[in-house]
């Protein structure tokens, strides 16, 4: 039986990148590739540890970009998507790419080709339903504060969007369930991570956190809402479709109902 080795990885997408480019040049039999966070070791297999090498890394970029735009596109998508199994998934669908003649022409019957493709459309849906449903809230110390909490990890996707939207104010994006968030301070986008004793919701109740004046523009805007929907022409089942539920609990406009 031919040896199989475990990669394992720090997380990060130039991480593993960087394995990938390991497991290519060593031409290692790859039987996983794992997170150091929750690496289990094969019963077969023997593991090793990537320390990530930027410069490695955009070397499989550059090489996967190459290929096909399209597939740099829908590796890193569902990169953030953190299905269970993803890179194992992403190193046999780069190995697909990097031997086909045309990364344009990759065959859409094969499995592993779909299911990436399918994931990346997914964090994409939710790429841009973050960037509708973001809601800031003007705290006391004059940063405006959101909080989200998406399926799919797509912060680092929707920086630029804000950071273009709202260049002249400084603003804080925090996912709360994976409890790291972006902030922009009218220079540059960062990563911080908090120690938030009360997540924010939209909801009746105020927080000393904001200003007062947020709290009357909040009604404002709940009321003006309320005033716009014609009761006879509202259809539920297709408003839940394009607003679903799970994010009404950070929406000024639904703070009644949330």
């Amino acid at each position: 039986m031919e040896n199989t080795k475990t990669l394992i990885y720090d997380g990060s997408f130039n991480g593993f990148l960087t394995a990938v480019f390991i497991a290519f040049e060593e031409k290692i039999n790859v039987s996983d590739i794992q997170r150091n966070s929750h690496g289990q070791n094969g019963l077969f297999s023997e593991t090793e540890t990537i320390f990530t090498d930027v410069h490695k890394a955009k070397r499989v970029w550059n090489g996967i970009r190459n290929k096909s735009h399209n597939a740099i596109s829908n590796v890193y998508f569902a990169f953030l998507s953190e299905t269970d199994g993803i890179e194992l998934m992403l190193f046999t669908y780069i190995q697909k790419l990097m031997a086909s003649k045309n990364g344009k022409q990759l065959d859409y019957s094969d499995g592993i080709v779909l299911r990436i493709s399918q994931l990346a459309r997914s964090v994409g849906r939710e790429k841009h339903r973050m960037e509708a449903f973001v809601r800031f809230q003007l705290t006391k110390d004059e940063i405006y504060f959101a909080n989200i909490e998406p399926d799919f990890d797509v912060l680092p996707l929707i920086s630029k969007h804000f950071r273009n939207r709202y260049a002249d104010q400084q603003w804080l994006i925090y996912d709360v369930k994976r409890k790291y968030g972006i902030h922009y301070n009218l220079e540059h986008v960062e990563l911080v991570s908090l120690n938030l004793k009360e997540v924010h919701f939209n909801k009746v109740h105020k927080s000393d956190a904001f200003l007062s004046e947020e709290y009357d523009y909040q009604t404002l805007w709940n009321d003006y809402f309320k005033s716009t929907n014609i009761k006879s022409r509202i259809n539920r089942k297709l408003h839940t479709q394009h607003v679903p539920k799970r994010y009404w609990k950070y929406l000024s406009e639904k703070k009644e109902t949330a």
